[in-house]
């Protein structure tokens, strides 16, 4: 242990948070999942087994990225990037509808699903990382600099928001954010975000007219959470809901203590998208303050990694990569106390998954890799400081020494003159 421990570099504080929300993650997926253990005819460890080789998996996959110097994730941005398109969009056209909700792509030997949005944010964002480096000179110029980090985007979120709008949303959002601190005009992405609400109303629009896409889905949710939907109560999404208010009021302040949990048995996906009502049933107001607390605490320390950065690249990919799993989070988190509609996103690191943690393990471990090679700069220009100062005292030590020689006969000479005297 204290070997491995010695070979994991980077921020210690974000391994400590990815260790903890993986503890948290096996407690309630396993306090969660005995009614679907038993529905699906499953042994009711099966899917704390399940999930415990998830997480193990995606901590070996953290380790194995962060050992890699960031630099070379410039390179494999504009493969991944270009790779994502054709996925979202044969995704988009003959993707696998689960839950009736986000597209998926089945892959037909290993009989694995996957979200090819997952695979697409994690490379928009390494590609806006590169970009954003490279056109800093030129980044308040709008053709010059805004529109080629605009580019990706759109293409990105328009692939994206027929199947999964709440996602696209996120990944605008976020954009913006990234924009922000990578130093675009404020008024260019005030047009950006005009742009995406026209998009999003046309989107919309034209679902309704033609039947394609899932303009019915989205105006119910709206009209379920605004509480005027004709048939309120009896939908799926109000029943969630529902069941999730009820869990949060049974957890009070202090909870009802691990594994005791009431309204498992009857909240649907208490195990994946409402897994944070089920930790607040039993563990309370506290136990969801300290899930909070430690998302925004891996924050911070992603935006301290970006602020000690020497490097652009490095420092947009570690605080791109940070903000849309946070913004994530707490998309997910406001989902469970009915502060927006239902979205459909996942809590990361947290809700039972597979594909979603492993591609979230990717995002961290380059995190990591860009604060490894920081520590590691850091490291050697305080060596190289240290090495110079005592080279300073070592001269100014060798000039004392030569004085005082040079000046030694003069000082017998006065003290034979005295004598004499």
């Amino acid at each position: 242990m204290n070997q491995l421990l010695k070979r994991t570099k980077g921020d210690q504080v974000i391994w400590a948070v990815v260790f903890i929300l993986s503890f948290i993650s096996l407690l309630a997926v396993y306090s969660s999942t005995g009614t679907l253990a038993y529905r699906m005819d499953k042994n009711s460890h099966y899917y704390l087994i399940k999930q415990l080789l998830v997480l193990g998996l995606g901590l070996m996959i953290i380790y194995w990225v962060h050992k890699v110097n960031y630099t070379k994730f410039a390179k494999l941005a504009v493969v991944l990037y270009l790779l994502s398109l054709p996925l979202l969009a044969y995704t988009l056209f003959f993707g696998a509808s689960i839950n009736d909700g986000s597209r998926w792509i089945k892959l037909p030997v290993v009989n694995v699903t996957f979200q090819s949005s997952d695979l697409a944010k994690l490379a928009l964002f390494m590609f806006l990382a590169r970009i954003l480096s490279m056109k800093q000179e030129v980044i308040k110029d709008f053709k010059k600099g805004f529109i080629p980090v605009l580019i990706p985007v759109f293409l990105t979120c328009a692939l994206i928001a027929p199947a999964n709008l709440s996602t696209a949303l996120m990944l605008g959002f976020t954009c913006c954010i990234l924009f922000f601190i990578g130093r675009v005009q404020v008024k260019h992405i005030a047009m950006l975000a005009v742009a995406g609400i026209i998009g999003v109303v046309l989107l919309f629009a034209i679902s309704k007219a033609t039947g394609f896409g899932r303009a019915a889905t989205w105006e119910k949710r709206i009209a379920d959470f605004r509480g005027s939907g004709a048939d309120t109560g009896k939908k799926e999404e109000v029943y969630q809901v529902l069941q999730a208010k009820i869990a949060i009021a049974n957890g009070g302040v202090f909870g009802r203590g691990p594994g005791k949990s009431l309204q498992r048995n009857y909240l649907p996906e208490a195990y994946s998208d409402f897994i944070f009502s089920s930790i607040i049933e039993e563990y309370g107001l506290i136990g969801a303050t300290a899930l909070v607390f430690l998302y925004l605490l891996f924050l911070w320390r992603s935006i301290l990694i970006f602020r000690r950065c020497p490097y652009a690249f490095g420092a947009f990919l570690a605080v791109g990569l940070s903000i849309t799993l946070v913004f994530q989070a707490m998309l997910n988190m406001a989902v469970n106390v009915h502060l927006v509609p239902v979205t459909g996103l996942t809590l990361p690191l947290v809700s039972m998954g597979g594909s979603s943690i492993w591609f979230t393990s990717i995002a961290i471990g380059m995190v990591l890799s860009v604060s490894r090679y920081v520590d590691e700069m850091e490291g050697k220009k305080k060596a190289a400081a240290m090495k110079e100062t005592v080279d300073e005292e070592a001269e100014v030590e060798e000039e004392t020494t030569e004085e005082e020689v040079e000046e030694a006969p003069k000082t017998r000479k006065r003290k034979v003159k005295i004598a004499s005297a």
